[in-house]
C-alpha cells in the first residue's frame, strides 16, 4: 500500500467522521433554532393601557429571542373566564396567564403575601426590591410550585384607589360598608368591619352600578377611569391604603416552561422586569393628570389623613398575620416583608 493509498483513506475516514458529527449536531441546531408558539390571557380588557404594556411584553420577548419565541396574547375572558384561568393554565388549555396572585389566596395562603399588603410597603420600588433582592421571588416559585406552575417575575405598581358610591373619611366609615376586594385585602378590610365580596376584575362595573356593592379596589387610576367607573362610583379616595403597592404576576404552566431553552426563560424574566418599571412610570405621569379627568365626571376626591392610616396600621398588621393561616411558607414570606419593612422604617 503505498503512502498515497494510505493519506487517502485517512482523509476519507476524517471526512466521514466530520459528516457523523454534522449529522449529530444539525437536530441540535435545529431545535435550537426552533420556534416556539404559546398562547397568554392577560387580566386587562383590551385596549386598556394595562393591556398596551402587555402588547410590549410579548412584542419584547419576540425580540429578545430573534423572533423564535412568540406569544399570543388575549385580553381578559378571551379564552376562558377569569376566575378559570389559574386552572386553565395549570391543566395545559394554554401555557400562561398574567394574574393577581390574591384570587386564589384562599386556597394558597401564600399568595396574599405576594400580590399587595394593604398598609404595608407605601412605594412599589419598596415591595419590587422585596422579590428582587429580599427572596421574594424564590418564595413566590415556591408557592406556585406544588400546583404544576412557575412563577416568571412581578409586574409592580404603585397604589388602587379606592371608588366608592358613598363618602368614605376616615377609616371608621369603612364599618359595615360592602365592598369589593380580593387576596389579603379581603381580611384586612374584613378586621375593620366591611363586608367583603371577591368578584373578577371584570365584574367591579356592574357591581358597582347595580349597588351590589358600595366600593371597590380594582387598579390604578387610568385603568379604572378607562373602565368608566368614574360613572358609578363618585367617591375616590386615596392614597389607596388597602392597597397602597400592587403585584401582578407571569405565570407559566410549569411543564411548558420546563421545555423552553434558557434563552428563552431569561427573555421572559427579562421583558417582564423591563415592562414593569415602564408601566410603573406611566402610570405615575398617568395619575397626575386623571384625577382632573374624574372631577370633571362629578367625582369628588378624598384624601386620607396619614395620621388615620398609620393609627389603622396595628389592627392591619394582626389580620396580616391571621391570613397566614398558620401556612409555613405565607408565614416565612411574611416575617420576611415584615423585617424589609422594619428595615426601610415603615414599622417600628
Amino acid at each position: 500500500m503505498t503512502q498515497k493509498t494510505v493519506a487517502r483513506r485517512a482523509m476519507l475516514k476524517s471526512a466521514l467522521a466530520g459528516a457523523a458529527v454534522a449529522g449529530l449536531a444539525a437536530p441540535r441546531l435545529a431545535s435550537a433554532q426552533a420556534t416556539v408558539t404559546w398562547r397568554m390571557q392577560a387580566l386587562w380588557d383590551g385596549g386598556t393601557t394595562p393591556q398596551k404594556f402587555e402588547e410590549q411584553f410579548v412584542a419584547r420577548v419576540a425580540e429578545l429571542t430573534g423572533g423564535r419565541f412568540k406569544i399570543n396574547l388575549f385580553a381578559a375572558g378571551q379564552i376562558v373566564p377569569a376566575a378559570q384561568a389559574f386552572d386553565a393554565v395549570r391543566g395545559g388549555a394554554f401555557e400562561m396567564m398574567k394574574t393577581f396572585d390574591g384570587y386564589e389566596a384562599g386556597k394558597i395562603p401564600a399568595f396574599a403575601f405576594t400580590c399587595t399588603i394593604p398598609f404595608g410597603f407605601a412605594e412599589a420600588d419598596e415591595y419590587e426590591a422585596w422579590f428582587y433582592e429580599k427572596g421574594g421571588l424564590e418564595m413566590a416559585r415556591q408557592a406556585y410550585a406544588p400546583a404544576g406552575l412557575h412563577y416568571i417575575a412581578p409586574t409592580v405598581y404603585g397604589q388602587e384607589p379606592l371608588h366608592s358610591k358613598v363618602p368614605i373619611r376616615k377609616i371608621a366609615d369603612l364599618a359595615g360598608k360592602k365592598g369589593r376586594f380580593v387576596g389579603l385585602a379581603s381580611s384586612v378590610m374584613g378586621a375593620f368591619g366591611v363586608a367583603v365580596t371577591p368578584l373578577p376584575t371584570g365584574e367591579v362595573y356592574s357591581a358597582l352600578d347595580k349597588g351590589v356593592i358600595d366600593m371597590a379596589d380594582r387598579g390604578d387610576l387610568t385603568a379604572n377611569f378607562e373602565a368608566g367607573l368614574a360613572e358609578v362610583a363618585k367617591f375616590i379616595i386615596v392614597p389607596g391604603f388597602h392597597q397602597p403597592t400592587t403585584a401582578t404576576a407571569y405565570v407559566a404552566n410549569r411543564a411548558a416552561h420546563d421545555r423552553l431553552p434558557a434563552e428563552f426563560k431569561a427573555a421572559l424574566v427579562m421583558a417582564a422586569r423591563e415592562v414593569s418599571g415602564a408601566l410603573r412610570q406611566r402610570i405615575l405621569v398617568n395619575d397626575a393628570s386623571v384625577l382632573a379627568k374624574y372631577q370633571a365626571k362629578g367625582c369628588e376626591i378624598i384624601r386620607f389623613s396619614a395620621a388615620d392610616v398609620a393609627a389603622a396600621r396595628p389592627k392591619a398588621i394582626e389580620a396580616w398575620r391571621a391570613a397566614t393561616k398558620g401556612d409555613a411558607l405565607a408565614s416565612k414570606i411574611l416575617d420576611s416583608q415584615i423585617a424589609f419593612m422594619k428595615e426601610l422604617g415603615l414599622l417600628a
